[in-house]
């Protein structure tokens, strides 16, 4: 480091940089369970799928087939589903960032005062709220503005296509467990093993989402597992039912 930089001591930081770190961080993390919760659903969805066709009949083929229907149908329905929800919300980012880009250009004023005090309720002292207000307004007034009242980050809207994707892929992933732990063991393993390997992966699926979230992992994952349980008994039920009936 030169006597010039060491003098000038390190780059001032963004005003907002450790809220931004933190929305970022909030995103990445809610993008990851989203996509716990998805393999969450796969697993259940397809699990009760392939447990109540294997309860009614003991041929392959035909809880394969149901299986993979199950798989895709629902992988389908998460992609559309989510597509649908994210797009509403970036229409949503888009129209508030319309509504900030008519106030700059009508109330400039005013909305120069509205950012300062947002920078003065930071801790920021009058003087320097007020300076950062304007330097940051001269250099981009919206991104400031977007950044500090909406929390939005102009460059990085939400995407429905790559929320879509990650939905598909999620449930994919999951459902992709119980069809293969029933379709590859014995006929008379069948049943155990499915049971056995979605127990598990519900704790563990259960278990991430929780510390992901900050709450209990034990009990979320009891709940977890409680929930894909009651759905295998429910459809082997149904299958062992419809299975004597037929």
């Amino acid at each position: 480091m030169s006597d010039v930089e060491a003098a000038r001591g390190p780059e001032p930081r963004h005003p907002d940089e450790p809220a931004l770190h933190q929305v970022s961080v909030a995103n990445r993390l809610n993008w990851l369970r989203a996509g716990v919760l998805g393999a969450n659903d796969g697993i259940v969805s397809i699990a009760g799928i392939v447990v109540g066709v294997a309860a009614a009949t003991t041929d392959l083929a035909t809880i394969l087939t149901a299986g993979l229907a199950g798989l895709f149908a629902g992988a389908l329905s998460m992609a559309a589903g989510e597509y649908v929800s994210v797009s509403t919300q970036r229409d949503t980012e888009r129209a508030l960032l319309d509504r900030e880009a008519w106030e700059l250009r009508t109330l400039p004023e005013a909305e120069l005062d509205e950012l300062t005090s947002l920078y003065e309720s930071k801790g920021i002292s009058p003087g320097l709220a007020r300076q950062v207000a304007i330097e940051l307004t001269e250099r981009d007034a919206l991104r400031a503005h977007a950044e500090a009242e909406l929390g939005i980050d102009p460059d990085k809207l939400t995407s429905p296509t790559q929320a879509a994707v990650a939905s598909f892929i999620a449930f994919t992933l999951g459902g992709a467990l119980p069809l293969l732990a029933i379709t590859l063991p014995p006929v008379t393993a069948r049943i155990p093993v499915c049971v056995g390997s979605v127990v598990l992966a519900l704790w563990l699926t259960g278990t991430v989402s929780a510390r992901l979230g900050g709450a209990n992992p034990h009990r979320a994952a009891l709940r977890t597992v409680t929930g894909g349980a009651l759905a295998m008994l429910v459809t082997y039920a149904v299958g062992m039912a419809v299975g004597v009936a037929v």
